[in-house]
Order: C-alpha cells, then sequence, then structure tokens
C-alpha cells in the first residue's frame, strides 16, 4: 500500500491572494510530492512497506537508523494535515466549542492569537507551530523540522508550518506576517471543530 499525495482541498489558486498558487506549486507539487517519493523508495520492500502513514512515523520516530525515513514520513503527515488547517475566507474568531475551549485555556481568542503567532515566529529554523489537545486540555506547541504530535501520543488540532519553503515566495522573510495572514484570514476552524471531537 503505497502511501499517496492526497488532493488539496482547494484549487491551487484557492487561497490567494494570501498563499498564491505559485507558491503552492512548489510547498504541495514540488517539496509535498518529493516526500511522498521518498517514503515510498524507503519503505520498499521492508515491513513498514504495508503501513499506514501514522504507523510508520510512530514506529520510526527516535530510531537513529530510521531518521530519513521518519523525516519523510512525518513530513508528508504533517503536509496532509497542513492543507486542511486553510481555507478562503476562513480565520478570525472561531464560534461555539472551539471558541468556549480557546477562551477556558487563554481568556481571549487574542491571547490565543498571540501566542499561536509567537510559537511560529520564535521556531527557530524550520519546523511547525500546533494547537494540539493533550490530556484534555488545549496547549499550543511548537516542533522542529519534520517532528511532529503524532509520534509523541498527542492529538493536533492546527498546525502552521513555518519552514521558509511555506511562504517565502509570498513573504520573503516576514514570518511574522505570513503567520498574522494564517491567523486572520485562513485557519479553517470547521477543521479543527471536527479534531476537537
Amino acid at each position: 500500500m503505497a502511501i499517496q499525495l492526497p488532493d488539496l482541498p482547494y484549487a491551487k489558486d484557492g487561497l490567494a491572494p494570501y498563499i498564491s498558487a505559485n507558491t503552492l506549486e512548489f510547498h504541495y507539487g514540488k517539496h509535498h510530492r518529493a516526500y511522498v517519493d521518498n517514503t515510498n523508495k524507503l519503505t520498499a520492500g521492508t515491513d513498514l512497506a504495508n503501513e499506514s502513514l501514522e504507523t510508520i512515523v510512530k514506529k520510526t520516530v527516535g530510531d537513529a537508523a530510521k531518521s530519513g525515513l521518519f523525516n519523510n514520513a512525518a513530513q508528508v503527515w504533517n503536509h496532509s494535515f497542513y492543507w486542511q488547517c486553510m481555507k478562503l475566507n476562513g480565520g478570525g474568531k472561531p464560534a461555539g466549542k472551539v471558541a468556549d475551549k480557546i477562551n477556558e485555556t487563554w481568556g481571549s481568542f487574542d491571547k490565543f492569537a498571540e501566542e499561536l503567532k509567537n510559537a511560529g515566529v520564535t521556531q527557530f529554523g524550520s519546523g511547525w507551530a500546533w494547537l494540539v489537545l493533550e490530556g484534555g486540555k488545549l496547549k499550543i506547541t511548537k516542533t522542529a523540522n519534520a517532528d511532529t504530535p503524532i509520534a509523541h501520543g498527542v492529538k493536533p488540532l492546527l498546525t502552521v508550518d513555518v519552514w521558509e519553503h511555506a511562504y517565502y515566495l509570498d513573504y520573503q522573510n516576514r514570518r511574522p506576517d505570513y503567520l498574522a495572514t494564517f491567523i486572520e484570514k485562513l485557519i479553517n476552524w470547521d477543521f479543527v471543530k471536527a479534531n476537537l471531537g
């Protein structure tokens, strides 16, 4: 069962002007596809060849001999999740259960937004900022490179990719502007709500 490149949930220009078709052409069409191809090459003929992506990630985390496979498989998972976290006319304040949980945890949406943005800005080098559910509580965290909450038994609800290839064509070195736009214009709160359950 080869790992597949999932379809984007929108057209390549479906997040413009906030994320351009040019960025998605490279980010999805080249980077994400390469992670999928590499994962399939690295699992071919092994005991992981027929495993799910999540199983591959969990079985290779922390194994130095399988770090190449972990990095590629985790990046496939992270990117597949990230595309779902965005939609055109998204962003802004959520409603209902998600809003209640955010207010319960941070006191206000603005405080949550500030902390999510800060996690992304302060992730040195490549990585991800996450909203996760851990022990029934919401938490903002960040991971370096390909690392992912699912490798550590933590449930992700939302992520923002802060690798330069996610934003550089549109925002150059202005990572804070990209993060602000992600929060204000792109978050798919319906997806977050579905993950919260």
